[in-house]
């Protein structure tokens, strides 16, 4: 994991109920000025906080635009949605009216469901490239094939597709994204195969075991969604502190190698309501204070950071 590779700004970290800090994070080469989102839950709100935080330094450059349009208009060349539910997609659906064009990419369910139940001239006009009329193809819909290493149109890097588990059957994704033989893997939601008669997440572990073994794989982007306490809200396609250390456990078992400071960031987490407790904190906590014993980095983003890979 020596040096690093990539950059990564963090426009959103949580899973909500808070509709201001939702997952969207912008990853890069180090070295460039251009990213693809993993998501678009958060969007413009966080590239803006970003840019208060120092994460995204001023450019001087001739455009018209804010700095905050000009990253949004042409430092993202293309967006990674994991699956079409709410806090994945709200920024992507509330700024593409001030975007600019550029790909779309995820599995075909993901295309199929932003096209018909989010671009589709009645919740949102169409901004898609397919659909109901009329079409103002700003975005360009890629369907990835899964297990097939695509180039991410007007960047140097390529993304892998890996198939998830989320409720009811509901598809989610898994992205890996090469850059000049370094690698990162982002998950969006996604349940334990502890939980699923389909062990998708044992397909991406030994896909990832010789990278860790050749240690080009500069990180893992997890979601871990609730404490333990909650585990019973883990049955919704998502993942507690307890299974998301069973599953860090079973790639250990898989890759035959150590895990010791693997940089895994761990997004999703969830915010409550109630006033006795802060669950965000609690995850933190109960994967820190006696689950890491397999030695991981473990990194909690906070929204506009920047990190390195």
């Amino acid at each position: 994991m020596e040096g690093n590779t990539f950059e990564v700004i963090v426009l959103g970290c949580n899973g909500g109920p808070k509709e201001t800090n939702l997952s969207g994070y912008l990853l890069g080469p180090l070295g460039t000025d251009e990213y693809l989102a993993f998501d678009a839950g958060s969007l413009l709100e966080g590239i803006e906080i970003a840019i208060k935080k120092g994460s995204l330094p001023n450019q001087s450059h001739n455009s018209p635009l804010t700095q905050a349009g000009e990253i949004l208009h042409n430092k993202i060349r293309a967006y990674l949605i994991s699956h079409a539910h709410l806090d994945h997609i709200l920024g992507l659906v509330v700024n593409s009216q001030i975007d600019s064009s550029k790909a779309l990419m995820g599995l075909p369910p993901t295309i199929d469901n932003i096209r018909d139940f989010i671009f589709n001239g009645r919740i949102w006009p169409n901004y898609g490239s397919e659909g109901r009329e009329p079409i103002l193809h700003l975005y360009t819909y890629h369907r990835l094939e899964l297990h097939k290493p695509t180039p991410v149109p007007n960047t140097g890097m390529q993304v892998e597709a890996f198939l998830l588990s989320h409720p009811h059957g509901y598809p989610s994704t898994a992205f890996l994204v090469e850059s000049k033989g370094d690698y990162v893997l982002y998950f969006g939601d996604t349940s334990s195969d502890l939980m699923e008669n389909e062990k998708h997440l044992a397909r991406v572990w030994k896909r990832i075991a010789p990278l860790i073994q050749e240690k080009r794989l500069k990180g893992i982007f997890l979601e871990c969604s609730y404490p333990h306490a909650d585990e019973e809200q883990a049955q919704f396609g998502h993942l507690d502190t307890k299974l998301m250390m069973k599953e860090m456990h079973h790639l250990a078992e898989i890759a035959a190698t150590s895990l010791q400071d693997l940089p895994i960031i761990v997004t999703h987490r969830k915010q409550h309501l109630f006033s006795h407790e802060d669950a965000v904190t609690r995850i933190a906590q109960e994967l820190t204070d006696r689950n890491n014993d397999l030695g991981l980095k473990l990194i909690f983003p906070t929204q506009g950071a920047r990190l390195l890979l």
